[in-house]
């Protein structure tokens, strides 16, 4: 086993992650579907970045909110997939005890403001539809840069807490992680000594992270639902659940696979399932994320067209 021991003979200073396969054979085509799935999602978040910068019909608060988004798509692949790829690159699966606090520290912050992000797409879409009138006044820019603040605030104190508390357990015993990067749950089965705290901590906080916020969303679009259901021409119905349903998608995939991640601890047997399902979180979700935002726009779509021709749009 690669472990070394601490003052006491029995501190683990390193953790063994064993990654996605174990077959030697497999590693090569894991590497070049994961590198390729990270130059897709950088790619395209960076391209909806750009296309929004570029184009003024994009300067709207959704599209504020949807570029903040893909900045963070890109921050949250890239705090896993790189390190993982380098494992596979190196054959060397030892990861230090504080490289691995570090990118679970990382990994929540940008997870947490996530959740956040997405409520604030929420009232915005309910702003703009069931209060049309007051609407510019309501999601002003400076409203607008506030809701981003609290939700990187938020999400700090959210992931410092889950980082200090983790930190607090003792590992002595095996240090093999069955998945590709550091998280609770797998650390939770590792310590030695009582998790009883950390987990009330995971259930706690993520009723608020998590919880709050699905919350916050579905009455929003309860609100919206029904405002549309009051227009009368079908076009205008159309119009304005299309602009919904892109972040909808979007919702159900994010809370669908963290709930799946975080509400099944201790389940060890869980762990090649629980690697799936990271993949959803950390590769699958950034990387479908500009696609579901620009498969049914126009206006993303042709400022990208701009974008990729290097063709400025007219104010």
């Amino acid at each position: 086993m690669e472990r070394d021991a601490g003052a006491n003979g029995t501190a683990i200073t390193e953790f063994i992650l064993l990654g996605l396969v174990e077959t030697p054979s497999l590693r090569p085509l894991v590497f070049v579907l994961f590198f390729f799935a990270y130059l897709v999602t950088v790619g395209g978040n960076l391209s909806i970045l750009a296309a929004i910068l570029v184009e003024p019909k994009l300067h709207t608060p959704m599209y504020f909110f949807l570029g903040n988004l893909s900045v963070l798509d890109v921050g949250c692949i890239t705090v896993t997939v790189p390190a993982m790829l380098s494992r596979l690159l190196s054959h060397r699966r030892a990861v230090p005890y504080g490289a691995c606090l570090t990118q679970l520290f990382f990994f929540h912050q940008l997870a947490g403001v996530d959740c956040f992000l997405l409520t604030a797409m929420a009232y915005d879409r309910f702003l703009a539809i069931c209060r049309p009138l007051t609407y510019s006044t309501r999601m002003s820019q400076v409203v607008q840069r506030v809701l981003v603040a609290v939700s990187w605030a938020c999400a700090f104190t959210n992931a410092l807490t889950h980082t200090v508390a983790i930190s607090t357990l003792h590992f002595c015993g095996p240090n093999v992680i069955n998945h590709f990067y550091c998280d609770l749950p797998q650390l939770f089965q590792l310590s030695c000594s009582s998790t009883q705290l950390n987990e009330l901590l995971l259930f706690g906080l993520g009723i608020l992270m998590a919880g709050a916020p699905v919350v916050l969303i579905v009455t929003s679009y309860i609100h919206v639902a029904a405002a549309v259901l009051r227009i009368r021409s079908a076009e205008g119905r159309k119009k304005a659940f299309s602009t919904c349903g892109s972040h909808l998608t979007v919702v159900g995939i994010f809370y669908g696979t963290g709930v799946f991640s975080y509400m099944r601890l201790g389940s060890v047997e869980a762990s090649d399932k629980d690697k799936g399902i990271g993949i959803l979180n950390t590769v699958i979700s950034p990387m479908l994320n500009p696609l579901i935002y620009s498969l049914r726009n126009p206006d993303v779509q042709g400022a990208l067209r701009r974008v990729l021709s290097g063709k400025r749009a007219l104010a």
